[in-house]
């Protein structure tokens, strides 16, 4: 428990001392990826340091008359897919940020009120979403998503809509589907156990923190498709 403490106290005062950096960030969206990459690498320093936790990624294999061969690296994170992932911590944001190139998240509308925090998430191009307009705003919403991709950036999106403890299966929301059905997308699901080490509430445990990137979907997939790949490696 004392290094939890020590954690959460430490990664408070982090929080509060990057603001200034922040602000500056403001100025143009280029300067505000900058800081953010730097502030979110400073996190996962953070964790690994002084909670003990580093991570790992695994990709699915390729196979050659069926024997596994090696990791399959392209499992297209160039924003031809939309990545659906597990959302457990604020740890699996991190390292999706960092190791997937051009990523953005779509989230909720509330996070981008927060003073500062909220501001930068906008400036960065993160998309909130407001759940209770609907079809009309999935619409204006799917545009939106669509100029970025175009751009050359890469959606993430946690289709549970919030974060969820380990060993939780809550049913996954039909914005994904939406979105995938009308950019004609496939979907990259992604899982992962970082609520064992890093979870929502409680207490922080030293340890290797794994990300998995599934093998692709279809944008066809049905949600009990996605959300079987989502979870074959999750906590």
């Amino acid at each position: 428990m004392f290094r939890t403490i020590i954690f959460k106290i430490t990664l408070a005062i982090y929080f509060i001392m990057i603001i200034p950096f922040l602000v500056i960030g403001l100025l143009s969206k280029k300067l505000a990826k900058i800081i953010v990459r730097g502030a979110t690498l400073g996190v996962l320093f953070l964790a690994r340091k002084i909670a003990g936790i580093t991570y790992q990624i695994h990709y699915p294999v390729t196979e050659e008359n069926g024997i596994p061969t090696r990791p399959n690296t392209n499992v297209r994170t160039d924003g031809k897919a939309i990545i659906a992932a597990k959302h457990m911590s604020i740890l699996e944001i991190a390292i999706l940020y960092i190791n997937i190139p051009n990523a953005f998240f779509i989230m909720k509308q509330e996070l981008m009120w927060i003073p500062f925090y909220g501001w930068i998430f906008l400036r960065i191009g993160l998309m909130p979403v407001n759940r209770k307009r609907g079809k009309t705003n999935m619409r204006k919403l799917t545009d939106r998503v669509a100029t970025k991709i175009m751009n050359g950036e890469t959606l993430i999106i946690f289709p549970e809509g919030t974060r969820v403890k380990p060993g939780t299966r809550p049913a996954l929301r039909r914005g994904l589907m939406f979105l995938a059905h009308e950019l004609k997308l496939p979907i990259l699901p992604v899982g992962t156990d970082t609520g064992l080490y890093w979870p929502k509430r409680g207490r922080i445990h030293p340890g290797i923190a794994n990300v998995y990137f599934e093998n692709l979907l279809p944008s066809t997939a049905d949600l009990d498709e996605i959300a079987a790949a989502i979870n074959r490696h999750s906590a």
